[in-house]
């Protein structure tokens, strides 16, 4: 990460939505979240996927990136969901990662607060995502711009060998 300023030289932070040509930037992002998650060996985005993913006709994602003096130091992945139970689209926060020598100073608040924009532009009912149980600070975080922490539901997965196995049986 030596292409990674340090925070004492920051001058201005703008959040926005990612550039195709930034995609080495959103890897490296992505690799230090699944570090700090401790997961690191999940990890199966590269360049090539990740433009199909976010830059395709009918993109399946996106990212907004914070920016401090030209370099990237944070980010927020997202997509569209939908609730029947509220009858209103909503976000799905996928990834949400600042450096960790840029944390503490709003950044993650201004990624979240376009992020509310966006779901607010789309008349989305609510934003959801993922916290793991470890990550205290994270919780903290997200209490503290409003968010609620349930512990009324947990995470039920199918993996892709699963849904395969699951799709090919007889019906």
């Amino acid at each position: 990460m030596s292409n990674v300023i340090h925070p004492e030289s920051v001058q201005t932070m703008e959040i926005r939505k990612l550039k195709e040509t930034e995609l080495s930037e959103l890897l490296a992002l992505l690799e230090a979240k699944a570090e700090f998650d401790g997961c690191p060996e999940s990890l199966r985005a590269t360049e090539e996927n990740l433009r199909d993913a976010l830059f395709s006709d009918r993109p399946m994602a996106h990212a907004l990136v914070a920016v401090i003096n030209g370099t990237l130091v944070g980010m927020a992945t997202y997509f569209s969901i939908f609730s029947t139970f509220i009858v209103k689209p909503g976000l799905w926060l996928d990834d949400l990662y600042v450096y960790e020598a840029y944390r503490g100073q709003g950044i993650g608040k201004a990624l979240m607060e376009h992020l509310c924009k966006i779901a607010d532009e789309n008349a989305c009912g609510r934003v959801d995502w993922l916290v793991s149980m470890h990550n205290e600070s994270g919780q903290k975080f997200y209490e503290s711009i409003g968010a609620t922490i349930s512990d009324k539901a947990r995470l039920v997965r199918l993996s892709e060998l699963e849904i395969k196995q699951l799709a090919a049986a007889d019906v």
